[in-house]
């Protein structure tokens, strides 16, 4: 996994205001202990709203917001049909294209879209 979307997903996993130990996280992403602290250096320095240190867990310090979508209903359906269709076995696309939808499912969970990750 590159370090890009492991961060992405560290994110993701921290989103519930729970905290989270380096252990438990190193073992969700599949890579080390210290690969977690590092990563977490990493998205302190870079701004992110994370708090805790090694051997207590991690946590964001508060919500992260994303700047709001502005999709309309006809587009947001266009948007999950396409990705449905491009998401289909046999296409070389296919898991970036399920990888897309959950990230539009969790960036809009008002929606209502299911997707798995």
């Amino acid at each position: 996994m590159k370090r890009d979307a492991r961060l992405y997903d560290i994110v993701q996993e921290l989103r519930d205001g729970r905290l989270h130990t380096a252990a438990e996280l190193a073992v969700r992403l599949g890579v080390s202990t210290r690969t977690i602290w590092r990563d977490m250096e990493i998205l302190a320095a870079s701004g992110m709203p994370v708090t805790g240190e090694r051997g207590l867990g991690y946590m964001l310090r508060s919500p992260l917001v994303l700047p709001p979508t502005m999709l309309t209903p006809d587009e947001l359906e266009a948007l999950v049909e396409g990705l449905r269709h491009v998401g289909q076995e046999g296409n070389p696309k296919a898991k970036a294209a399920r990888s897309l939808l959950y990230k539009v499912a969790t960036l809009l969970p008002q929606s209502g879209i299911e997707a798995e990750p």
